[in-house]
């Protein structure tokens, strides 16, 4: 069981890579060929029907992976069921779309919503056998079925933007991406669905709080979007948007994969009743995390002006300061998640969604506000407080929940913080860290260079004394060189072989 769980968390992990990776890079085309209130335009669209879809989602996929022997029934409900949700989901977008490009003052937007409202529609066809890729299991079966809708609609995207050079270009990108999905779902899985509701209650057993938790979230997350746009453009939407995805990524990349992996396992040691092992994980994926995620926060925060004058050009530079809040900011989502993983685990969704709500509504007051007195940039802060007090939320249950004080934490993480604050002294002493951007693509990736060469040695050097003065304990530290020398043992007995087979 263990080894298929790590399994499956390796390929969640490469697929969050490689989508990461397409996505930086088709955007990094796409930032030459389209202006910032082009990716506004689709981003603003896209929020608001993800958020009417998410609404109308009733989850019974998971309800399927659930059951341990699922008759015929089920799939065909639950397909036909999915299939009314994408009509019903299709249909509100449609009927919304007029008035929301009224209420944002883009006409441009109902167009394109009625696009994305057919891609939502087209959605519900979706072959739900496919969801016995995570019922055994198979997330690589799972990698291929997202991967190569993703290629075609990256492709179909920086085409599209050559040609046209407007909105329509990311439009046509979900478009294919979205009926792509449908396609390869039917090629790759034998399943043939048929319309029928006889299984409708044992569906119906799905979790309120799951729902709800759900709901919340995507209110939560997208409430940034509609406030900016509702309250500044769509054009500073993308520009919050493309900062967004950039100063996120160590977050996102590391924490989040990580999580979902680790999850399973913290339910099967609560059901064994063993709250003190959870606890000495807890602290040892924490402060493991830490080591990774909190250098390169804080990194991609201290060179904002030069990533965003190489990777997006001089039109973007409003973004720089929004990098530089929540690439700072979201370091704390280490230490939310992991503590979102574990409540998650001992199901108390319901106050999972009562932070989210918190969240999402803190957000309704103190993001006009900070905008009105310093734009795109009060936006950020905004966010960023927000996103420290929910994760401080979350990491105070989590304490609560394994008799652990906050004490605890800090001790397991206080070198990978000193650390971190020495690499940022040295880098903003030496005139690297949170400069002003550079004024050409040539000095930005000289910049950029120094910045890093420079991040790496002092945080290493900082905080391999520090391990050192303090003996050597076990920890995060010794975690990280653990693994690598199993990276390094691993790739030596390939070359091995490689050179046996060889001979």
């Amino acid at each position: 069981m263990l080894g298929r769980t790590m399994r499956g968390a390796s390929w969640v992990v490469a697929w969050r890579m490689v989508t990461r990776t397409l996505g930086l890079g088709s955007t990094l085309v796409l930032v030459r060929l389209l202006a910032p209130e082009d990716f506004g335009l689709v981003a603003l669209a896209t929020s608001f029907a993800i958020a009417l879809d998410v609404c109308l989602s009733i989850g019974v996929e998971d309800q399927i992976v659930r059951t341990p022997n699922p008759r015929p029934a089920l799939y065909h409900t639950a397909f036909t069921l999915n299939l009314i949700r994408s009509i019903v989901s299709a249909a509100a977008v449609m009927v919304a779309a007029a008035p929301a490009a009224r209420f944002f003052g883009d006409p441009r937007l109902e167009e394109v919503l009625l696009a994305i409202a057919f891609s939502a529609g087209a959605a519900g066809l979706t072959n739900v056998g496919t969801v016995d890729f995570r019922r055994h299991m198979t997330f690589d079966k799972e990698f291929k079925l997202q991967l190569l809708p993703r290629l075609l609609g990256i492709t179909v995207t920086i085409g599209s933007a050559f040609l046209l050079r407007s909105h329509w270009a990311l439009v046509i990108g979900i478009v294919v991406n979205r009926l792509a999905l449908v396609l390869m779902s039917y090629a790759m899985h034998p399943y043939r669905p048929r319309l029928e509701l006889s299984a409708w209650r044992e569906l119906a057993g799905v979790s309120v709080w799951s729902w709800l938790l759900s709901v919340v979230c995507v209110i939560r997350d997208k409430i940034d979007s509609l406030v900016i746009g509702r309250t500044l453009s769509p054009t500073q939407v993308g520009v919050f948007a493309v900062a967004m995805e950039v100063s996120t990524l160590p977050a996102t990349e590391l924490v989040d994969p990580i999580c979902r992996a680790c999850m399973p396992g913290f339910a099967g040691a609560l059901r064994a009743g063993s709250t003190e092992e959870v606890g000495e994980a807890y602290l040892r994926i924490v402060g493991l995390i830490a080591l990774l995620v909190l250098p390169a926060g804080f990194g991609i925060s201290l060179v904002a002006g030069p990533v965003v004058a190489l990777g997006f050009g001089q039109e973007w530079l409003e973004a720089v300061p929004v990098v530089a809040v929540l690439g700072a900011a979201w370091t704390m989502t280490l230490f939310g998640n992991v503590s979102s993983a574990l409540l998650n685990a001992r199901a108390m969704l319901r106050t999972l969604m009562c932070i989210a709500a918190i969240s999402a509504v803190a957000r309704l007051p103190l993001l006009p506000f900070m905008i009105s007195s310093y734009g795109l940039t009060g936006a950020a802060i905004a966010t960023a407080i927000i996103v420290a007090a929910e994760h401080s939320l979350l990491v105070s249950y989590a304490l609560r929940l394994l008799h652990l004080p906050a004490s605890r934490l800090l001790a397991c993480t206080l070198r990978p913080v000193v650390a971190t604050a020495v690499m940022a002294l040295v880098m903003w002493s030496a005139g690297i860290g949170w400069t002003a951007p550079p004024a050409t693509a040539g000095a930005a990736a000289l910049e950029l260079l120094e910045g890093v060469s420079l991040g790496i040695v002092s945080y290493v050097a900082a905080l391999g004394a520090l391990w050192t003065l303090a003996g050597c304990p076990t920890g995060a530290e010794a975690d990280m060189l653990g693994l690598l020398r199993r990276v390094v043992g691993r790739l030596q007995m390939g070359r091995r072989l490689a050179a046996l087979r060889g001979s």
